[in-house]
C-alpha cells in the first residue's frame, strides 16, 4: 500500500492476508481460548474468514472497499457462531459504511469506521476498556487511526496494529469481567484475551501476514 488511499483491490488483499493470518495462528488461538474461554475461538474465527472468502470471491471487480468489507460483515454476522463472530461483523460493517460508495478508503474513513465499530461493539457487548475483551485491542487501534491525521493508510494501519498488540499484552494482567473468562478467576490471569488477539491480527494483516502469535505476545 503505497498510495494515499486503499482501493478495492488492496482491501481485498487485506482480507486475504487476514484469512492467512487466522489459518496460520489457529492452533495458538485455540490454545489461548482453552485457557481463558470455551476453546472454540480459533475455530470460529477460521470459520468466519472461510465464509468471508466465499463471499469475497463473488464480488465482481472492479469494486470499492465497501463491497469487500460488506462481504466480510455479512459472513461474520450470519455464519459465525459464538459471541465473537457477530462482534467482528459489526466492526467490518461499520468500516464498510465509513468507506462509502467511493473507490478508495482513506485514513479518515478508517478512523471513522474503527470508532463506529468500537461504539457498536460496546453497545451490544456492554464491555469497556479494562474488561479483558476485544475492546482492549480495538480501542487503542481506533485511537491510533484517529490520531494518524493525513498519514497514508499503510502507516496509519501499522500504528493501529502496534497499539492493538500492546492492548493485547495488557489483557494478560487484567481480571476478566465479561464472558466465560470472568468465571475462571485466577485461572485466566496471565493469558491474553483471544478476541483482542483477533482484532490485532486483523489490523496487522493490513500490512503483512502474521505467521505466529508468539513474537507479538512477547513484546513490551
Amino acid at each position: 500500500m503505497t498510495s494515499s488511499a486503499l482501493d478495492g483491490a488492496r482491501t481485498r488483499d487485506w482480507a486475504g492476508r487476514f484469512a492467512e493470518s487466522v489459518y496460520a495462528t489457529e492452533a495458538e488461538l485455540t490454545a489461548l481460548d482453552q485457557q481463558a474461554g470455551d476453546g472454540d475461538f480459533g475455530a470460529n474465527l477460521a470459520a468466519g474468514v472461510r465464509a468471508a472468502g466465499l463471499l469475497l470471491d463473488r464480488v465482481e471487480a472492479p469494486a470499492g472497499p465497501a463491497e469487500y468489507l460488506g462481504a466480510m460483515a455479512t459472513a461474520f454476522l450470519d455464519e459465525v457462531g459464538g459471541t465473537s463472530g457477530p462482534l467482528f461483523g459489526l466492526l467490518f460493517q461499520a468500516m464498510g459504511r465509513a468507506a462509502g460508495p467511493g473507490p478508495e478508503l482513506t485514513t479518515d474513513a478508517l478512523g471513522e469506521g474503527a470508532a463506529e465499530g468500537l461504539a457498536a461493539i460496546r453497545r451490544v457487548g456492554d464491555a469497556s476498556p479494562g474488561d479483558k475483551t476485544l475492546v482492549d485491542a480495538l480501542a487503542p487501534a481506533a485511537d491510533a487511526l484517529k490520531a494518524a491525521g493525513e498519514a497514508p493508510p499503510a502507516d496509519a494501519l501499522a500504528a493501529a496494529a502496534e497499539k492493538a498488540w500492546r492492548g493485547v499484552r495488557e489483557t494478560a494482567s487484567q481480571a476478566a469481567r465479561m464472558g466465560r473468562a470472568s468465571y475462571l478467576g485466577e485461572r485466566a490471569t496471565g493469558v491474553p484475551d483471544p478476541g483482542a488477539v483477533g482484532v490485532a491480527l486483523f489490523f496487522s494483516s493490513a500490512v503483512g501476514t502474521v505467521r505466529s502469535l508468539a513474537p507479538h505476545l512477547a513484546g513490551d
